[in-house]
């Protein structure tokens, strides 16, 4: 296990440089600049923002001039939010994103596993049926009508929960569950197909004939093999609902990182397109390093290879 996660560590600062480097280049091959704007500011001002921000000189010399800082775990500064350094922003907004991402995150796995197996074990049943057309209905309605509706049913109309904010648990509540509901179909439809096939298998047979009931069988034995294919979509689900949402955090008027992400890229802010990236990588990275590790903890018969 130590052998393997050295040679995984190893790898997963290969592949990271590898994104670094690539976001670097496409961020500054791109037509257009952070201070690129309808009206020219003048060339001396110009030039001088640029070399504030390290903006000047060629491709490469930026380049590793912006690899040396990260080295020294230094992102840069925002063009667009004057006097923030990407970290600083990074620290302000990204709690609110990480406590929303992982609350849908354990809403989406666990309804969605539960309602999963449970349409399994009912096959061709009204649970079946019903459990599958919540999950396509869920998928197929998108977080900006989802998000309203959640507020008008259950804020404004029965008054049980707050319209928006940040901060108690009834204010996380709606914002949770609009972000976890498409997720949590698509994980029940994973968990059906996969338990499907499952529960036709032969250990499973030899479970009931040694007189265990078919709950007892899919709980002790079938789940353990069927939440492998689920497993392998949780990793990178993990790391997508971490990085915030930029939908639902508008909707909710959540302070989060998801709107600045996605303005970084309208308004060309490299640094902090980088250190979105960065984030993002890094997550996705350990996710699927975790997802490597729980397999050999189901099943025994998975083996990692240093």
């Amino acid at each position: 296990m130590t052998a393997f996660l050295l040679r995984r560590a190893f790898s997963s600062v290969i592949v990271i440089f590898c994104v670094i480097s690539i976001t670097f280049v496409l961020a500054r091959i791109t037509p257009g600049g952070p201070f690129d704007r309808e009206k020219e500011p003048p060339k001396h001002v110009k030039e001088a923002l640029e070399k504030k921000y390290k903006l000047s000189g060629t491709l490469w010399q930026q380049y590793t001039s912006y690899v040396s800082s990260l080295v020294h775990l230094d992102l840069g500064l925002s063009t667009k939010y004057r006097d923030w350094s990407v970290a600083e922003l990074l620290k302000q907004k990204m709690p609110n994103s990480f406590a929303l991402g992982a609350l849908a995150f354990v809403i989406a796995s666990c309804a969605g596993v539960t309602l999963g197996s449970l349409a399994a074990m009912k096959r061709e049943t009204w649970i079946d049926r019903s459990a599958m057309f919540a999950a396509l209905l869920t998928i197929s309605i998108p977080s900006f009508v989802s998000g309203p509706f959640l507020i008008a049913l259950f804020a404004l109309g029965l008054g049980w929960l707050p319209v928006g904010g940040w901060g108690t648990v009834q204010q996380m509540i709606l914002p949770g569950l609009c972000l976890a509901a498409p997720y949590i179909a698509y994980v029940a439809r994973l968990m059906r197909n996969s338990l499907l096939d499952v529960l036709k298998s032969d250990f499973l047979r030899t479970a009931r004939a040694k007189g265990l009931s078919e709950t007892q069988a899919v709980v002790r034995h079938a789940v353990k093999v069927a939440i492998l294919p689920v497993i392998t979509f949780l990793g990178p689900l993990a790391a997508h609902l971490l990085t915030g949402s930029m939908i639902v955090e508008s909707v909710f008027n959540i302070s989060g990182a998801g709107m600045i992400f996605v303005n970084s890229i309208q308004n060309r802010d490299v640094f902090l397109l980088g250190g979105a990236v960065i984030v993002y990588c890094v997550l996705l990275v350990l996710f699927n390093l975790l997802v490597d590790v729980i397999y050999t903890l189901l099943d025994k018969r998975i083996k990692l290879y240093a």
